[in-house]
């Protein structure tokens, strides 16, 4: 449980990371106050991840669990539906691919067939 809140606060860290690094970067000691707080959250002496999960992220995620169960079911059915209209799609393009390379490679096939009965036929004709 230690490790999932560490988890938790260090990727919501990360990504507000990414956006005060563009703004902030340029304050003295930045970095250093950064490391010093990735500390912070790992030390098993002061447990920061403990502290800010339980006093920040989870009464949070507390109040917000019926939109986030019902984003998560609409996520699943939206899933499901883009799957099933990609997977018609490709059917179909397979299909027509495969319609298209019959139809191309049966006049190649039947011209061939033709050259070869025509020789059958001078041949038999050659030897009669």
């Amino acid at each position: 449980v230690r490790w999932m809140m560490y988890w938790i606060v260090f990727s919501l860290f990360m990504a507000t990371e990414t956006f005060t690094d563009l703004l902030i970067s340029w304050f003295p000691f930045y970095y250093e106050v950064k490391m010093a707080f990735v500390i912070w959250l790992l030390s098993p002496y002061t447990r920061g991840a403990s502290l800010l999960y339980r006093r920040f992220v989870h009464p949070t995620l507390a109040r917000r669990e019926q939109d986030i169960d019902a984003f998560l079911v609409q996520a699943r059915e939206r899933g499901y539906d883009t799957m099933l209209r990609f997977g018609k799609r490709s059917l179909n393009l397979a299909a027509t691919a495969a319609v298209q390379a019959a139809t191309k490679s049966q006049g190649a096939l039947a011209g061939r067939l033709r050259s070869f009965s025509m020789q059958d036929l001078r041949s038999l004709r050659d030897q009669s």
